[in-house]
């Protein structure tokens, strides 16, 4: 494509583009020497899941790809252990590199549901940031301020507020910037709250003698609570990992304010059919439920398939309209000799919570039932020599069957 056709697809839904007359230039070198960009994405393999709202981020390097361009992904397994301290009031809890690394290989399958495998490479950081030396460090340390540091809000705000602010949490902005360096970045992409770092690599670039890489910034996408934004600590996400009956359910839950916001970023409809909709519910003439229903067909088709999304909107409607249960509920057997279980161990124990203090949490939102009848008292002994239905949250399900004999 010519550079103005490639530009408008790249600016599309997009935030910040900077500084655009730099991209412009890298473009037009481009398209006369055929050399594709490098376009960069740091992730922070905190946790292992990748959900809906990466896939902001992910569908726009896959824009890139498309348009001949190379995606390099880096995996923060170095800068994990560090913490992002983006959006944080205290200290992160520092992970270890095994942790990381973990977390970091469920990413590329995942991430692969979007991006062309051809087009992209994947890297961990720690290969360059581990190799580091101590003077090294330091010569890296010495490209930036503190004053500039601190010029960024989280930190402006820990420092006057008496929040302890840890030395390596001011490296983080400053390895990831050296990622740039490493790969020689073009762009970088991520999400809006990462502007600060993502110009902090322009700089860091700069003083390397390199040609810095052009910013683009997307949008954050709120959770399924319509407040929040989508994170997996904030339980508010959809995973790319998701079964389509819970993604489908997922995003049914989400308030009708976010509708035309899911529609656009989570399912990348065009301009035309979002505002479309958008005057629709506006209006009157479409219904929330039933706009609803086609962003969540939408979505568990881009990851499962058309036939999961039409089998998860009956599956749904079963569910939920006609108050029935799903046909493949899982099962789960006591042990042989046991007669009763309290109900924050039976919780934990299947799995339908992941630790006891998030079982009691469950019981006291009203979350989880028993044969359709709801559990309010913690100390609650379950029975499981008889058959039992366990029901967690709107979604989750699980059939207790006692054991053999």
């Amino acid at each position: 494509m010519t550079v103005p056709e490639q530009l408008a697809i790249i600016k599309s839904n997009v935030v910040d583009l900077l500084p655009e007359d730099e991209l412009v230039k890298k473009l037009e070198r481009s398209v006369s020497t055929g050399k594709p960009l490098t376009i960069k994405l740091g992730l922070d393999p905190s946790r292992p899941d990748i959900h809906v709202g990466h896939a902001v981020v992910l569908n726009k390097l896959r824009q890139f790809q498309d348009l001949g361009h190379n995606v390099v992904l880096i995996i923060g397994d170095f800068t994990a252990m560090i913490g992002d301290p983006t959006g944080r009031s205290k200290t992160r809890t520092p992970l270890t590199l095994e942790d990381t690394r973990a977390n970091g290989k469920t990413y590329i399958s995942q991430a692969a549901a979007i991006l062309n495998n051809e087009r992209t490479r994947v890297v961990y950081n720690s290969s360059w940031l581990d190799e580091l030396t101590f003077k090294q460090i330091i010569s890296l340390t010495a490209k930036y301020t503190v004053a500039q540091l601190l010029e960024r809000d989280d930190f402006t705000k820990r420092y006057r507020g008496g929040e302890p602010i840890g030395v390596h949490e001011f490296l983080y902005p400053l390895s990831q910037a050296y990622d740039s360096v490493e790969i020689e970045a073009d762009v970088e992409i991520g999400g809006t709250d990462q502007k600060f770092n993502l110009l902090v690599g322009r700089e860091v670039m700069r003083a390397y003698g390199l040609e810095p890489q052009c910013v683009l910034t997307m949008p954050i996408l709120e959770g399924t609570d319509g407040v929040e934004k989508m994170s997996k600590s904030l339980d508010n996400y959809i995973a790319l990992l998701d079964t389509p009956r819970d993604m489908f359910g997922k995003t049914m839950s989400i308030p009708d304010t976010l509708i035309v916001r899911y529609l656009k970023y989570a399912c990348f409809a065009d301009a035309k059919e979002v505002d479309d909709v958008d005057k629709g519910l506006s209006s009157g003439a479409i219904h929330p439920r039933s706009a609803k229903v086609d962003v969540a067909r939408r979505i568990v088709a881009r990851y499962h398939g058309m036939q999961a999304a039409n089998d998860a909107a009956v599956e749904f409607d079963r569910i939920f309209v006609n108050k029935d249960v799903p046909d493949d509920v899982p099962e789960w057997s006591p042990e042989l000799g046991q007669v009763t279980i309290p109900i924050v161990d039976l919780l934990a124990i299947t799995g339908m919570a992941p630790s006891k203090s998030e079982a009691r949490r469950l019981i006291q939102q009203g979350a989880v039932q028993i044969n359709g009848a709801k559990i309010t008292d913690m100390t609650s002994e379950i029975d499981v020599t008889t058959q039992q239905l366990l029901k967690v949250g709107k979604l989750r399900f699980l059939r207790i069957v006692p054991a053999a004999r």
